[in-house]
């Protein structure tokens, strides 16, 4: 079994500046299961806190999934958009 590429700081500390926030690199996710693996990594991720999706492509029809399943809730802001990777910030209200 193939564990998720997500690193986190060792620290239960919340402070982004300091420690950074957690990456999920969903081009290494079997394309099958990608959308529900990155929904559920983020459903993971408490109030207040964020974290950063990489993706080979700009992921509109995943972050359109995201905001329909939570509203309201979460905040999407580009980090970098192309042309080998895009970094995407998604955050929990």
């Amino acid at each position: 079994m193939q564990e998720l590429p997500i690193t986190e700081a060792a620290s239960t500390c919340t402070c982004e500046e300091e420690h950074g926030l957690p990456e999920l690199d969903a081009s290494a996710i079997p394309h099958a299961i990608r959308h529900g693996a990155v929904i559920g990594a983020f459903q993971q991720v408490r109030p207040g806190a964020a974290m950063v999706l990489v993706a080979p492509h700009d992921p509109k029809p995943l972050l359109g999934q995201l905001v329909q399943i939570e509203g309201d809730a979460i905040e999407i802001s580009y980090v970098q958009q192309g042309p080998d990777a895009w970094k995407i910030r998604l955050g929990r209200k």
